[in-house]
């Protein structure tokens, strides 16, 4: 497998990170649907139960889980970048500029996507409530690549990664 093509000194500024962020929110997002697609296929559509409170199933949230935190692994492990941070022509890299390892980006998805456990408190709080905390702690995630000398976000430096702009 070829080297990762060079990157410069620069590292990336939060702008362009959160762009590619949504990028890749379109990416998964076309994921769950191919899968929610499958899975209701597979079950004759039945996989969703709705009635005074909508059921989804454990084994449907966990595959769905699965298959984003597979599709971020594969690409950061494959070529540092997701398809979303390639029109930015930023790359993930641990912090001595190698490729990151498959533990730093499982710790990598797993610490981005904590705050997703927050969605537990829709029961008690409200959807709205919910979802108003949970883009408060991903803002307070990112914020600190605004105050940290190599604009990494709380996730990368966890894990031991920076992304940085590609010549």
């Amino acid at each position: 497998m070829p080297p990762p093509p060079a990157t410069t000194d620069t590292l990336c500024p939060p702008w362009r990170r959160l762009l590619a962020l949504v990028y890749d929110l379109l990416i998964v997002l076309a994921i769950v649907m191919v899968v929610g697609l499958v899975c209701q296929l597979a079950t004759g559509g039945n996989l969703i139960r709705t009635g005074a409170r909508t059921v989804v199933p454990v084994w449907y949230q966990a595959l769905q889980g699965a298959v984003v935190v597979a599709y971020f692994i594969s690409s950061w492990r494959r070529g540092g970048q997701t398809l979303g941070m390639r029109p930015w022509r930023i790359r993930l890299t641990r912090d001595d500029g190698g490729r990151p390892t498959l533990q730093q980006a499982l710790i990598r998805v797993l610490v981005a996507g904590a705050p997703l456990m927050l969605l537990l408190l829709e029961p008690v709080i409200g959807l709205r409530a919910t979802l108003w905390t949970l883009l408060a702690v991903w803002a307070g995630w990112f914020a600190v690549a605004l105050v940290d000398p190599r604009r990494r976000a709380l996730h990368d430096i966890v894990a031991g990664t920076e992304i940085r702009r590609l010549n």
